[in-house]
């Protein structure tokens, strides 16, 4: 059983409704469920936290939790770039994050847990120069190197949260360094450089050129024998397969989707994006991720994009990447062969979690 605090503050947004759902229910499931007691935590879907006033209790009466000898209790904040949503601990001080894989793919349970698509550990930085590092765990307990809408949601964490007092953050990652910068509404991220040579992303799929990238190459071995699937080898940090198609509502995703994830091709598995091209400057594309499956949005899947469509001509280099959750304007600069994202990030809810030892009984 996973035991989350709640209390709302005032009549919630729409963005926030499912939380006053949940904060009533008590559910159970074997070893794992999850609760709902009253006690403080904020709620809202807006760019900021706010005081309003006085405290509504959701839950007139305690529930009595079933005891849990070896539960560790991790104080967290929820936060979304675009749907793709994520669960903010601050991990500063300590060497390694406060859950393992196997609890933090708990937490991220919708149905048993939280609720996430992954959970992001705030650090600190190994180099004295930078601000901060991060981890992220999936919601299938893997590890990837960065996620880009969650370190918009990190940069928007530590501003808010953490007390950290600055326009842009230096952030270590498993990609290298990532430098989000907080703007009014939105938070533009300097994503680096993509890595496009195939041996590199990795992709072991025949080079197209002479400089070792794979563009537009045919997906081999095939994972429909009726349709065709080129891609394009893109890493930002992270491996991605960008694949073209006429019409992206009449694609069979959810059965394509984990097919190219799991493909032979790409040894360390990838980031499957589905890309339609309305005009020049705007693609729409729904991603696959790597240890999350289908999400609302994907910050290096959209930068990806942007690349290969440049790459095989579709494209310009400043585009509107259309995704499920919103749009993110994407770059890729001439000048410094550099992306750049820009989208938000918002405050969802706080709270704590109570979080058993995996395996531990509660009935």
């Amino acid at each position: 059983m996973i035991a989350v605090e709640s209390r709302a503050r005032r009549p919630l947004a729409k963005t926030a409704v499912s939380v006053v759902v949940i904060a009533h229910a008590l559910l159970s499931h074997g070893s794992q469920g999850f609760s709902m007691i009253p006690t403080t935590t904020r709620l809202g879907g807006g760019r900021r936290h706010q005081e309003l006033g006085a405290t509504t209790t959701l839950v007139d009466t305690p529930i009595s939790l079933p005891t849990i000898d070896d539960a560790k209790t991790v104080t967290f904040s929820k936060y979304h770039g675009l749907g793709n949503d994520f669960i903010l601990v601050d991990n500063r001080g300590l060497s390694e994050p406060v859950v393992t894989p196997t609890e933090a793919a708990q937490l991220c349970d919708r149905n048993f847990g939280v609720g996430a698509d992954g959970v992001i550990f705030v650090m600190d930085a190994d180099d004295a120069a930078n601000d901060l590092k991060m981890r992220i765990y999936n919601s299938d307990s893997s590890e990837p190197e960065m996620c880009g809408n969650g370190i918009r949601c990190l940069a928007r964490f530590a501003s808010a949260e953490l007390g950290l007092d600055a326009e842009a953050f230096r952030v270590e990652t498993g990609a290298g360094l990532i430098v989000p910068e907080l703007l009014d509404t939105v938070v533009r991220v300097d994503m680096g450089e993509p890595e496009l040579v195939g041996a590199k992303v990795p992709c072991t799929l025949e080079p197209t050129d002479e400089a070792g990238r794979v563009v537009d190459a045919p997906l081999v071995p095939s994972v429909d024998k009726d349709l065709e699937l080129e891609a394009t080898a893109v890493s930002m940090g992270n491996p991605h397969a960008v694949m073209f198609v006429d019409n992206l509502d009449a694609l069979d995703f959810e059965r394509l989707g984990p097919l190219c994830e799991a493909h032979a091709a790409f040894p360390a598995r990838v980031n499957a994006e589905f890309v339609e091209v309305v005009d020049a400057r705007t693609l729409r594309m729904r991603v696959w991720e790597r240890g999350a499956g289908p999400t609302l949005a994907c910050g290096t899947g959209a930068c990806a994009v942007l690349v290969a469509a440049v790459l095989t001509g579709r494209a310009e280099r400043d585009c509107v990447v259309r995704l499920p959750g919103g749009d993110l304007r994407i770059e890729w600069r001439e000048e410094d062969n550099k992306c750049y994202m820009t989208g938000p990030a918002e405050f969802v809810f706080a709270g704590s979690a109570r979080v058993p030892p995996v395996g531990s009984s509660t009935a």
